[in-house]
């Protein structure tokens, strides 16, 4: 067993053992990690930054100590000085493996930047934002009849427009006198008022006429991706949506990992706290530019997420969600100034709408869903899957509702995956295996074409085909059992088996061979066991929470399933019945939202009366704890089987037949039947 240090890469999980003294930048190359450079390992372009992390990892299995990179050295500090790197990052050229050490890659180190696609929904929402614009005339002071100018504006406002219970800000008073003697005693007002409120609070002034409008964000703050969307608070129109990774990657993939962290590593709370409000400033900046309008115009910000990440914003340790029962310190809904989150890159008295959580497991974001899908309203009985590294699920109709989340890990992201990789330039999104020939086709983010179509290479040569996508590992597995490639078990045959030299052997199993460049410098893509192994456990996960919802409803089939979030959106219902993902259903019925819990903060940024609603209906829904449900172990392991060990899929048996094949350990059919497989039909 080697004693080199191990060296862990996030978000993409990829690690080994390297010497002591090698280079960051040298491990990330032979790992294949995504790590950009353009100076040759010189510093001098500072493409390669890294970011490492120190305390404990119980997922990673490993206790990062202080010493393990190198020192920070005169090249790093001359760049630093001309240039400036951020707090916490190094130089990976630079840097050297001095015992184990977990690394992240931010995105702007990554050659192929992460395609953050919570795409903004283009329905209708009716308008009635707590934030809006009036105008009025101020009296002028009058030496006979003293009074203050705020005074004078709160009386001016009651009379022109009927408003009473105004307060202000200390940042809005500092304003105020130059404003009105600028705009010759005539102001606009920025006015907010909360969901349960009879009073307005004052955001911002201007002399005379604003004409440069109001504006808000609505965040879908993922474990994974953070996603905005800028809207216009006069008409509700999107002018711009932008995302990142959530930084917090690097202290864990998935909730309980963080959880982990900050359990293990005092103050551990506080430093995924830092990050991801620092995320949120930036992104808010980034946004506002794409927009093309100041961020100070950008009043009112509405934020949905999971509990975890819920808690983790707010800078409230996360520690009870770890165990039962699952105690959030807050579940109602919070208004806040932006300020109290780190929030300062907007307008000074900005403020921030959270949703409510609807359980300990079941955030924020779910509730979105339910605002946006609205199930309560539904006649049919409709099953609502927001696919994520962390799976919300509701279940219902106009009788009532049912939720629980599922920890499907990140697998579906492309994490955990041996030629996985985030949604970017290059990776593979969609893929067909001739069930004959056994030979695949693939598409890849970026280009339209098919593998096989002419002109794919050159219209790829700019990125390459870099690796798998999440919707593209889902449908490779899919098309491999729709092949024969794959057994209900999930064990993949061998050639002989198969008839098909590209399932090679991989030590006592076998991998199926998708792409091979290594003739030009490219990467050998395949999908190995493992990967399958990793696929079955997330999608028994989502099967697992589903399936215990019907069971609470007293329900073998659903009527309706939507897929919802951005990794939903681009998953083909077909595949995903394939692998089992979702219960057996209509396929005309299985249907996309895309980012539904994206589209639920937007409704709640534009319409005040939707945020009353939403939280009536978060106080109706019925919430299933999964982990203590004795019955979801037992539907997590059938549902291991693809698509399931017990339950029927006869809907799918229309729409795709699946091979009787059946391999043994070594990869031939069982009794030494080589290369002969047993099919229906």
């Amino acid at each position: 067993m080697t004693t080199d240090p191990l060296v862990i890469f996030t978000p993409s999980g990829k690690r080994g053992h390297f010497p002591v003294g090698t280079p960051i930048l040298t491990a990330a190359r032979q790992l294949g990690v995504d790590l950009d450079s353009v100076c040759g390992g010189r510093g001098i372009c500072s493409k390669c930054q890294i970011a490492p992390s120190y305390g404990d990892f119980p997922k990673h299995g490993v206790t990062v100590r202080e010493g393990a990179l190198s020192d920070w050295n005169a090249v790093e500090d001359r760049y630093d000085r001309v240039r400036g790197l951020k707090p916490g990052r190094r130089l990976g050229c630079q840097a050297t493996v001095q015992g184990d050490i977990v690394v992240d890659v931010p995105p702007e180190s990554q050659v192929h930047r992460q395609v953050v696609r919570k795409a903004a929904s283009t329905r209708a929402i009716t308008m009635d934002p707590a934030t809006r614009l009036v105008l009025v005339e101020v009296v002028e002071p009058d030496m006979h009849e003293p009074s203050g100018d705020f005074e004078r504006l709160q009386a001016a406002l009651r009379d022109q427009w009927q408003i009473d219970s105004v307060t202000a800000p200390l940042s809005v008073l500092q304003k105020l006198q130059p404003a009105l003697r600028k705009g010759n005693w005539q102001v606009s007002v920025a006015l907010h008022q909360p969901a349960h409120s009879d009073s307005f609070h004052v955001l911002d002034v201007w002399p005379g006429l604003h004409e440069g409008g109001l504006y808000g964000l609505a965040i879908d703050l993922g474990s994974t991706t953070i996603a905005a969307h800028l809207c216009d608070l006069a008409d509700g129109r999107v002018l711009a949506s932008s995302g990142l990774m959530n930084p917090q990657i690097r202290f864990g993939e998935d909730l309980m990992s963080r959880v982990s962290y900050a359990m293990m590593n005092p103050g551990g709370d506080r430093e995924m706290t830092q990050a991801v409000q620092q995320a949120i400033a930036t992104l808010a900046t980034e946004i506002a530019a794409e927009g093309g309008i100041d961020p100070r115009l950008i009043m009112e910000t509405v934020i949905v997420c999971n509990p975890v990440m819920h808690h983790l914003l707010l800078g409230i340790d996360p520690v009870e969600l770890g165990q039962a029962p699952f105690a959030l310190a807050t579940s109602g809904s919070l208004t806040l100034s932006a300020r109290d989150i780190g929030l300062t890159t907007i307008a000074p008295a900005a403020q921030v709408y959270l949703l409510p959580c609807i359980a300990g497991h079941v955030g924020a974001d779910a509730a979105a869903v339910a605002l946006s899908e609205e199930p309560d309203q539904a006649d049919q009985l409709t099953l609502i899957v927001d696919v994520g590294t962390n799976a919300e699920i509701l279940l219902g109709d106009k009788t009532g509702v049912l939720a629980c989340s599922s920890p499907t890990g990140p697998a579906f992201e492309g994490a955990q995956i041996s030629a996985g990789q985030r949604a970017a330039p290059g990776a593979i999104e969609r893929i067909e295996i001739d069930p004959l020939t056994k030979e695949p086709r693939f598409r890849v983010i970026g280009c339209d074409l098919w593998s096989d179509d002419p002109g794919f290479t050159e219209a790829t040569k700019d990125t390459g085909v870099t690796g798998i996508c999440g919707s593209g590992i889902i449908e490779a597995v899919a098309e491999m059992r729709m092949a024969g490639l794959l057994d209900a078990s999930g064990l993949i045959g061998g050639p002989e088996a198969t008839g098909t030299p590209r399932c090679e052997p991989t030590g006592r199993t076998f991998a199926y061979l998708v792409h091979d460049a290594t003739a030009t410098g490219g990467p050998r893509i395949t999908v190995t066991q493992g990967d399958i192994r990793a696929i079955q456990l997330a999608k028994s996960a989502l099967y697992a929470g589903a399936r215990l919802l019907m069971d609470k409803r007293g329900v073998d089939r659903v009527d309706r399933v939507v897929l919802a979030g951005a990794f939903g959106a681009h998953i083909s219902p077909k595949h995903a019945m394939v692998l089992g993902m979702i219960p057996d259903a209509t396929l005309d019925n299985v249907t996309s939202a895309g980012n539904a819990a994206g589209h639920g903060a937007r409704i709640a940024l534009c319409n005040r009366e939707a945020r009353q609603r939403i939280e009536r209906i978060v106080r109706r829904i019925d919430k299933i704890e999964t982990a203590i449900e004795p019955r979801f172990q037992e539907h997590f392991v059938n549902a291991n089987a693809i698509p399931h060990a017990t339950d029927p899929f006869p809907e799918l048996a229309k729409i795709a037949p699946l091979p009787q094949v059946a391999f043994g350990a070594s990869g031939s059919a069982p009794g030494g039947e080589g290369g002969r497989r047993r099919r229906r039909g």
